[in-house]
């Protein structure tokens, strides 16, 4: 399973790709698209949205994971960012991409043990997890890997929980438990 993260803004987007091989997270890739913020916003969305075509072209992920919009002071801001999110979201929905949000909190406790980690601490642990030789730079692009990881933790989970269900409801059934009533 390849998984594109991604760290969308409406100056500079971070973009994460990991593969799941054998049990272990693989780092592919990992950078950011830069716009200028004195563009308009439409010519800026009109930049990320190519540039997410063009990483998911080469790149061939299975799914898109995203961070999730939070609650800004800045209202100006939080619409910004919403447009990014929708750019990022057509660009996945466009090639046929499956795309999941998390939370900021979620992508942390997922990384980092602590909803509330820095992005110092998450960086960190990003390289950790993936086994790089140095920290990916700048904090967009390691939090797009954290949002990615974040995914494929969360993936694991819910396969695991579907297993243990299954099992659960496989024993009562041998139990005659749970049986229809004739």
């Amino acid at each position: 399973m390849r998984i594109l993260g991604i760290d969308p803004g409406s100056v500079q987007t971070g973009f994460g790709i990991i593969e799941e091989k054998d049990g272990a997270l693989v780092f592919l890739d990992c950078g950011v698209i830069r716009t200028s913020g004195t563009l308009p916003i439409s010519y800026r969305l009109k930049r990320l949205y190519h540039g997410l075509n063009r990483i998911i072209e080469s790149k061939r992920p299975d799914v898109v994971s995203l961070e999730n919009i939070f609650i800004a002071r800045n209202v100006s801001s939080a619409f910004k960012l919403g447009h990014a999110r929708g750019a990022a979201i057509l660009a996945a929905v466009n090639y046929g991409l499956e795309v999941f949000d998390y939370t900021p909190a979620e992508v942390k406790k997922a990384v980092a043990g602590f909803g509330r980690a820095d992005k110092e601490q998450v960086q960190k642990m990003v390289k950790s997890l993936l086994a790089l030789p140095y920290l990916p730079d700048p904090y967009d692009a390691s939090d797009a890997l954290a949002i990615a990881i974040c995914h494929s933790q969360s993936r694991m989970m819910r396969r695991n929980l579907k297993a243990v269900t299954l099992k659960n409801q496989n024993e009562r059934c041998r139990h005659g438990r749970d049986l229809p009533k004739e």
